[in-house]
């Protein structure tokens, strides 16, 4: 069937192929073990502690990551992705007794390590294989792919719930683990040698990335994503079961369709951006978008102090904050695309995911420490803190239509 492709479409669409059969397993994982550990006792704040090292983690296989796909090429580092997340599922299908805090958390990390190895290698693909004129089609491939992926992941939480559902925890992690081992052997033989591996060996010190561009746009990404975290992650599932009183079916399943909508858009963000213009989107763009975001959790923080309804005004912000908080992802994943390096690009993209994971890590540290301590309302006037600060960091990027930086932009 992709034969007759020309080599640069077959290449992309096993790229996204493998992306998309990893996404739903990591989201059909997280569905899982949130659901099971939940059954077993754990509280909310626990659960989420589950997953701490799956962020640290991500945090250094970026910066790593970068540095061993532009030495062993891209596709290996996919596949290296692929084979570590079948390992981290079969980790969880140890009898009950084994399934300990600490073997659960470095499972998790496990899985952490595979996803941004998968993720890095996914997105710097795509600057190898778009011709450096074509901004347009550069920016509606990240897109695409972007949007698919978080869209996916909503479908794998209701995957993750329904396995569970119909052949229980262990039978559902080897289920998915078969599924992804066939798509890493399929990988194997597939997808193009060379991708990404740079002609000089680079030395770990390029890790750190020299452009300017790409280091500002890094810290811009690292308060986005503390923005949306610091909320998200643990404050928001919690205020909805304890405060509002949803069960956890009804917090799990509106979460779900969150991050599936937050995909949809995202695929959809060139649309909103000006691509359908004809119009690249650049610096203004950006800080214009981030501002309008920064405005959303103030207005709903604002809300609460109404007579309105706690959970409407909760569930129509958290709708817009959703769509708008997408468009403004996307836009920063095809700067990053677009600024780094065509020899060397999983190292401009490792550090700026590395950046990435950072912000996550602080949002999630942040929103467990904060809600509990202040509640949901501070957690908002910290994400609409940390949102303006994203824009007015972005106003450091360069001018005009993005151009590949170099050392010295």
């Amino acid at each position: 069937m992709l034969a007759g492709l020309p080599l640069a479409v077959r290449q992309y669409l096993i790229v996204t192929g493998n992306y998309w059969a990893f996404t739903l397993t990591d989201g059909a994982l997280r569905m899982l073990v949130v659901l099971h550990f939940h059954l077993l006792g754990y509280s909310p704040l626990q659960i989420a502690l589950l997953f701490v090292f799956y962020e640290v983690f991500g945090v250094i296989t970026n910066l790593v990551g970068g540095w061993l796909g532009a030495r062993i090429g891209l596709n290996r580092t996919m596949n290296i992705g692929l084979a570590l997340q079948v390992g981290a599922l079969l980790m969880l299908t140890v009898p009950a007794e084994y399934l300990t805090l600490v073997w659960v958390m470095l499972a998790q990390a496990l899985s952490g390590i595979a996803k941004d190895l998968n993720k890095m290698s996914a997105k710097s693909s795509i600057k190898l294989l778009v011709p450096e004129q074509a901004q347009g089609r550069l920016y509606q491939w990240v897109a695409l792919l972007t949007g698919s992926k978080n869209a996916l992941k909503g479908i794998g939480f209701f995957l993750g719930a329904l396995l569970l559902t119909l052949v229980g925890f262990s039978g559902a992690l080897l289920a998915m683990a078969a599924m992804l081992a066939l798509v890493w052997l399929f990988s194997i033989f597939t997808l193009k040698e060379e991708l990404g591996r740079m002609k000089n060996k680079p030395k770990f010190t390029d890790v750190f990335s020299k452009s300017r561009a790409i280091n500002f746009l890094s810290a811009a990404r690292l308060f986005l994503f503390a923005s949306r975290d610091v909320w998200f992650v643990v404050a928001l599932p919690v205020f909805l079961k304890e405060t509002l009183g949803w069960d956890f079916w009804l917090v799990g399943g509106f979460m779900a369709v969150w991050i599936l909508g937050y995909g949809v858009v995202q695929s959809l963000a060139p649309r909103f951006t000006g691509k359908a213009s004809g119009q690249i989107p650049g610096r203004g763009t950006v800080v214009s978008w981030g501002l309008l975001l920064a405005l959303l959790p103030a207005l709903i923080a604002l809300g609460f102090m109404t007579d309105l309804d706690p959970a409407q005004v909760l569930v129509t912000g958290l709708l817009i904050f959703g769509a708008v908080f997408a468009v403004n992802s996307s836009l920063h994943s095809y700067l990053i695309v677009s600024y780094a390096r065509g020899d060397g690009v999983s190292l401009d993209v490792g550090f700026y995911y590395m950046a990435n994971a950072m912000g996550r890590l602080s949002g999630t540290l942040l929103s467990g420490w904060v809600y509990q301590v202040y509640g949901l309302e501070a957690c908002l006037w910290i994400s609409a803190l940390l949102v303006l600060l994203a824009a007015l960091v972005s106003l450091a990027l360069p001018p005009g239509r993005p151009q590949t930086a170099s050392t010295n932009s």
